[in-house]
């Protein structure tokens, strides 16, 4: 029995490069047995896109404004049945270097048919690379955070979290409209938005750009505590007696 066609999604912020996919795959179709299951323009888009329609195998540019091709492979991971990750890449041969050291697939444009073909025959067997090798590939800090709910990917823009707190296995992210659980640490979050945010308990983080004063808390026991005043959450954090200095540096 034949193999399924292997469905494809192409993902490139240019228009050319996704027309010139096509034609490639086109070529690569009789060797190949594959459908295009779509096309999107963004990482964010393709995050979206595939959320809603699965596929086996996605070719992912890695050079995209908002959100690049490697930080959506990384929300990616999230799927209950994530794709084989083929990256397309201009990169420099260092950059190339990496990728061949951590096992990465990645086609280097201008990208031939043949190449592609083969890229095809491993993807069927392919994982998509870990958390891990993906960070290393691309350390900056992510621009969105990503929660499973459903089997979809919902996608939170880093500017938009009023507050990150830790709650047993989770993360609660809180943005100005909801909430959402993450499974990540706190700690890695702390070391990869250092800049962004703030720690004011041992369980959270606080946006720096978020805080509009302090006060005491209220109740029993309460006596020298303070909780922070943020904008746009009507919920106040405790602020742990390690972390009073915080009060000192952002009060007003």
């Amino acid at each position: 029995m034949s193999a399924a066609p292997l469905r494809v999604v192409i993902v490139d912020d240019e228009a050319p490069a996704r027309r010139r996919m096509r034609d490639l795959l086109a070529d690569c179709a009789q060797a190949e047995p594959l459908v295009v299951a779509g096309e999107a323009d963004s990482g964010r888009a393709a995050v979206d896109l595939l959320s809603s329609r699965p596929a086996d195998v996605v070719l992912l540019d890695i050079r995209m404004p908002e959100m690049d091709g490697i930080e959506a492979a990384q929300h990616l991971q999230k799927l209950a049945l994530p794709p084989a990750v083929i990256f397309t890449t201009a990169y420099d041969a260092y950059a190339i270097r990496a990728f061949e050291v951590h096992a990465v697939d990645y086609l280097l444009k201008p990208i031939r048919a043949t190449r592609l073909r083969e890229a095809l025959s491993r993807a069927r067997s392919a994982k998509l690379p870990g958390r891990g090798v993906l960070r290393e590939l691309q350390p900056a800090a992510r621009a969105f955070l990503s929660a499973q709910e459903r089997g979809k990917i919902h996608l939170i823009a880093i500017g938009d979290v009023v507050y990150l707190k830790a709650e047993l296995k989770y993360v609660t992210v809180r943005t100005a409209k909801r909430e959402y659980l993450i499974e990540e640490s706190l700690t890695a979050l702390e070391h990869e938005y250092g800049e962004r945010f703030v720690r004011v308990h041992r369980n959270g983080l606080v946006a720096r750009d978020a805080i509009r004063g302090f006060e005491r808390a209220d109740g029993d026991g309460a006596e020298g505590q303070w909780v922070v005043l943020l904008e746009g959450c009507d919920e106040k954090i405790a602020v742990s007696r390690r972390q009073q200095h915080v009060v000192r540096e952002f009060g007003r």
